[in-house]
């Protein structure tokens, strides 16, 4: 196999667990062989209806369960498509508040209504864990004193495109990404964290990105899941127009449910995987685990996933690689007896671009009594955000041009081309659309 012992070398230099190096030895070996993780329409179907169930038609309340609910925000991002060089984490978002300001704001807010230590468990990457323990040192009652603040999720080579070898940059710290958040369950085992939360009476997991702030664990999704014995349940959404280029739920021909992100469509696809009637519900990236299923599993896997394979193709100092990585949702096909749950849309509020900065800072969202970032209430979808990416693209560039924040709370869309100036508040309704060929200020 190619090269094979090359990454291996790379591995042992840098003292990475042999877990990882198996993984990726595993998803390499399938690389060689043509595999590029696309997965066609002939391969799955629409989800059936009795994998679905609604989070209006969920009733029951067991507020004993917290005590054995622990929480993992991923937060390993840094947020570099948006110009930042620190966790993304680390940027204010509402009045004022970080992500991790309202994470940790949440967290001990249900603390105080559950009167239990629901553990706060961050998975870092190796940029972002420094920056993260630093600010969190503001909340030391955050901290469990029976289990770690972090863990680092593991990191891979980076593959050359052209000949499948890995990248030897002299910055030794440019040919390593992280595996993507599919990497989470390893991470979990190397550490002991999974070990030590079993151990320790925890049976439930609920994983969530740290840029989602509407994602907080509710006490109905909760007594659901531990009553009906689900081993793992992902919070999905209605796909509407505007998010018909990401992922969506399907099901395998043998009745699985899987996931399909936008890089596993094949090119000659595309319309089938945006029909958003065909395929209706997209992954919010919120996850349900029962701690105990997980571990039988991965004994059963020799802690190897067998997940997707997603190909990130990447520019490095002029230098065309594939990242090597995988979704922690897609681990949902491993559990024959997975669910999904459609949720509302108050709980997904992520931040991916400064289109979602900017909605997320108007008042077409709002911060909750128990720190939620949602949807304003009287809004069924969020206004559709898009700003020129040459005047827009970072934050601050955003920053620069958007002194006052408009008002979004009666706008169906706002779409900005072009070198534009917001320095007075201006209130948007309906569609709108500004175009300028030069430099416009208003206000």
């Amino acid at each position: 196999m190619p090269y094979i012992n090359k990454f291996l070398e790379k591995f042992e230099q840098n003292s990475i667990h042999k877990i990882v190096q198996d993984t990726f030895k595993f998803y390499y070996e399938k690389i060689i062989a043509g595999e590029s993780g696309k997965l066609s329409n002939k391969e799955i179907d629409a989800p059936n209806e009795t994998k679905i169930v609604k989070f209006e038609d969920l009733i029951l309340e067991k507020t004993k369960l917290y005590e054995k609910l622990a929480v993992v925000k991923l937060n390993g991002g840094l947020g570099t498509s948006m110009g930042l060089k620190k966790a993304k984490s680390l940027l204010e978002i509402k009045n004022g508040l970080t992500f991790l300001d309202i994470i940790c704001k949440q967290i001990l807010h249900l603390r105080e209504f559950s009167k239990t230590e629901i553990p706060l468990i961050f998975m870092n990457s190796f940029s972002t864990s420094s920056d993260t323990l630093n600010f969190l040192k503001k909340y030391p009652e955050i901290e469990n004193k029976n289990l770690p603040l972090e863990f680092i999720q593991n990191k891979y080579p980076k593959i050359k495109r052209d000949d499948f070898s890995p990248l030897n940059l002299e910055d030794d710290n440019l040919n390593w990404n992280p595996p993507g958040h599919g990497d989470i369950y390893q991470s979990l085992e190397i550490t002991g964290i999974l070990d030590k939360l079993i151990s320790q009476g925890y049976e439930y997991l609920f994983l969530s990105n740290s840029d989602n702030l509407g994602a907080v664990a509710d006490l109905k999704i909760l007594t659901y899941f531990a009553e009906e014995k689900i081993p793992f349940m992902m919070e999905v959404c209605q796909r509407t127009e505007s998010d018909k280029k990401g992922g969506h739920l399907a099901q395998t021909k043998d009745g699985r449910l899987i996931l399909r992100e936008s890089a596993q469509c094949p090119d000659d696809e595309i319309d089938d995987f945006q029909d958003i009637n065909k395929f209706k519900f997209f992954n919010t990236n919120n996850l349900w685990i029962n701690l105990k299923s997980l571990r039988d599993e991965m004994t059963k896997q020799n802690n190897i996933f067998d997940l997707p394979i997603i190909l990130n193709p990447k520019e490095v100092d002029g230098v065309k690689v594939f990242q090597l990585e995988t979704a922690m949702g897609a681990a949902i096909s491993k559990f024959t007896k997975a669910k999904a749950i459609v949720v509302p849309r108050i709980r997904f509020a992520p931040v991916k671009k400064t289109n979602d900065i900017l909605s997320i800072w108007s008042d077409a969202y709002i911060l909750t009594e128990d720190f939620r970032i949602t949807l304003d209430p009287k809004l069924a979808t969020p206004p559709v955000v898009s700003l020129d990416q040459k005047y827009f693209k970072t934050i601050e560039q955003l920053q620069e041009r958007i002194k006052q924040i408009p008002s979004l709370i009666n706008a169906k869309s706002l779409e900005i081309n072009g070198d534009f100036y917001c320095e007075s508040k201006i209130e948007f309704s309906g569609n709108v659309k500004i175009t300028t060929d030069k430099k416009i200020k208003i206000g």
